[in-house]
């Protein structure tokens, strides 16, 4: 499900220096190089890489292979 977007503007020279430094990096656009900066500074905001279930799963795999208890 895709979030909700509001529109933030930043001064030419801003985005014209990022714009610069992203060229061929794994940044699409300005704003995922906005977005990347903002989830490292609240880290919460963050869309967790496994649901619950699956980290179970994977927590129970982990025990199986003895690399946790």
């Amino acid at each position: 499900m895709e979030r909700a977007k509001v529109t933030i503007e930043l001064p030419q020279e801003i985005v014209a220096k990022i714009v610069e430094d992203i060229a061929g990096t794994s940044f699409a656009s300005v704003e995922d190089f906005v977005v990347s900066l903002v989830l490292q500074k609240y880290p919460e905001l963050r869309k967790p890489d496994y649901t619950e279930e699956e980290e179970e799963i994977i927590r129970k795999r982990l025990r199986k292979l003895g690399y946790i208890e």
